[in-house]
């Protein structure tokens, strides 16, 4: 049991008497939502950040946090990244998050830069020192991987259950040779460079979809630049 991480969420409840943890999951990805979770823990469990734990051990306290804890979960789709870019669509949907909670508190939220609706502060690498932030980020990412899981049935090509959309090597060459997705980024790279008038077509039924628009915008930008 890692004490240490529950006295350091103890140093704020002293002052703000009930924390709520807030992290995401994929923001780092070329594919698929960025998720997060806002979690009261109020008992010990042997929480810490889920990149450091196994799936399996991932799995067995995200029960344990769902069933002793209070949970609101939010995402933003892919969509919402190209429209309104990675750092403002994680706000999204960790405010999605807190009001599915439905809970006040001081929120103690994984990262930096990030203001939320409500009363909070950011804590660097969080999800190392902070209970309630480990927590959230065993939601959101076992979450998360459930939907990655899904969108297997969809586009089984791409190998979306074993990559959760992050840009390996396997999933680079299955988009050179598939091409993307709706669930894919599209104004992040690689992806955009494999965008194509062809491509395009498939992924929009309408010439006046915003996401579209940004898209085509992101491209033109960046053979000027190049």
């Amino acid at each position: 049991m890692r004490d240490e991480l529950f006295e350091f969420d103890n140093f704020y409840r002293r002052t703000f008497a009930k924390i709520i943890g807030v992290d995401e999951a994929g923001r780092g990805c070329i594919a698929g939502p960025v998720v997060a979770a806002a979690v009261v823990l109020k008992d010990k469990l042997d929480v810490f950040d889920s990149k450091q734990l196994t799936v399996n051990q991932r799995e067995r306290l995200f029960e344990q946090i769902m069933e002793i804890a209070q949970v609101g979960i939010g995402l933003a789709s892919a969509e919402e990244i190209d429209i309104y870019n990675i750092l403002n669509a994680t706000k999204l949907a960790m405010n999605r998050a807190l009001r599915m909670l439905n809970q006040e508190g001081f929120v103690l939220i994984d990262g930096k830069y990030l203001k939320l609706s409500m009363q909070g502060t950011c804590v660097v690498k969080g999800d190392t020192k902070s209970a309630s932030i480990a927590a959230a980020s065993i939601v959101a990412k076992v979450v998360r991987d459930k939907i990655m899981k899904s969108y297997d049935k969809v586009y089984p090509g791409y190998g979306f259950s074993k990559h959760k959309g992050y840009a390996t090597k396997s999933h680079i060459d299955r988009l050179k040779l598939l091409g993307p997705t709706v669930f894919h980024r599209l104004t992040f790279m690689p992806v955009l460079s494999l965008l194509n008038r062809e491509n395009l077509h498939q992924l929009f039924s309408s010439s006046d979809s915003k996401r579209l628009k940004i898209v085509l915008e992101r491209i033109v930008s960046t053979s000027t630049r190049a």
